[in-house]
């Protein structure tokens, strides 16, 4: 099966996305394409990679309250000796259904476990299904332990040799480019070599195939440095394909591993892309819908608008506002 077709069972989603847009619900519409995106483009590389089609159900890109009550009231709260009894498949995927729900005992278990699971996990369906699901998580410790697992479901070790062995995957096997690159970036994020893994990732925005440049910024996604930043905007405003520049939109917005302070830190560039008319009115509408996003702001489409709630919220100011005040108090 071809990496860049979407599987049957996501089409629901995407007829629900139509539906929100239509009436104009677009901070949802933006959340819940992010998560349709993030989940179609996981399933469909990943089925290149393994040659088959998964038959697990897909998760939910929002939280299902109902899903998330029974797995908590399900799942054995297990610990100390009793987790240590249970293999290491068992252990992972017990503690990411822990962490999922906010568990900070689980996801402290988890990083001090990880480690050592290199090498003695296998990346099935269930496992990766958790994985995916924490990443949609709004706890950054949550998604991280989500890269963590997915690291060690895969056996690479955070070194400089696991940075080169997917750098040759790259660049000898294109089927599971996708998934190179998207790991690529959570190298990076772990502190391995982030230098390196951006000018890679930053050089596959530049290819001439659309599934790779979408790939790249979720490898951008992932990697989550302000240095990742310009780059972002900068395929949000230009890049020719709309998928491209949603998802480099989705990734300023909410996924990847870009922590708050750098989210807000693109919001002054987001409101200069809000002005300039030489970008689609289809590219602008992504711009407010990540502002929407990153601020919580229930603002509209006007540039004026947002600037004028901007100059009052922007921390840059408050903070200065703040150190004023205190001088001469």
């Amino acid at each position: 099966m071809s990496e860049t077709c979407i599987p049957e069972r996501f089409a629901g989603w995407q007829a629900k996305w139509v539906r929100w847009k239509v009436v104009g619900r677009y901070a949802l519409a933006m959340s819940a394409l992010a998560g349709f995106s993030l989940l179609a483009g996981f399933e469909t590389a990943r089925i290149s990679v393994s040659g088959r089609a998964s038959q697990a159900a897909a998760p939910e890109s929002q939280p299902n309250t109902a899903l998330s009550q029974a797995r908590a009231s399900t799942t054995p709260d297990t610990s100390g000796a009793e987790l240590a009894r249970l293999a290491p498949q068992d252990q992972a995927e017990r503690l990411l259904e822990r962490a999922i729900q906010d568990d900070d005992t689980a996801l402290d278990d988890l990083h001090a476990r990880v480690d050592g699971w290199r090498g003695n996990l296998k990346n099935t369906d269930d496992l990766f299904n958790l994985v995916l699901e924490a990443l949609n998580s709004k706890n950054l410790r949550v998604r991280t332990a989500a890269v963590e697992v997915d690291l060690a479901a895969n056996n690479l070790s955070k070194s400089p040799e696991s940075v080169t062995k997917l750098i040759q995957q790259l660049q000898s096997d294109p089927t599971t480019r996708g998934m190179s690159l998207w790991r690529l970036g959570s190298l990076g994020n772990r502190g391995v070599q982030p230098e390196r893994v951006l000018t890679t990732l930053l050089h596959y925005t530049q290819s001439p195939s659309e599934h790779t440049r979408y790939w790249a910024v979720e490898g951008l996604a992932m990697l989550g440095n302000d240095a990742t930043l310009d780059p972002l905007l900068d395929l949000l405003a230009h890049d020719p394909s709309p998928k491209v520049r949603e998802r480099a939109a989705s990734s300023l917005g909410q996924s990847g591993l870009l922590t708050r302070e750098e989210r807000l830190a693109a919001v002054p560039n987001l409101l200069n892309l809000a002005d300039d008319d030489s970008l689609s009115l289809s590219t602008r509408q992504l711009v407010y819908g990540a502002l929407r996003v990153i601020t919580g702001a229930p603002l509209g489409n006007d540039a004026n608008s947002w600037r004028a709630w901007w100059a009052g919220h922007d921390p840059a100011r408050k903070q200065t506002r703040e150190s004023k005040g205190q001088l001469f108090a």
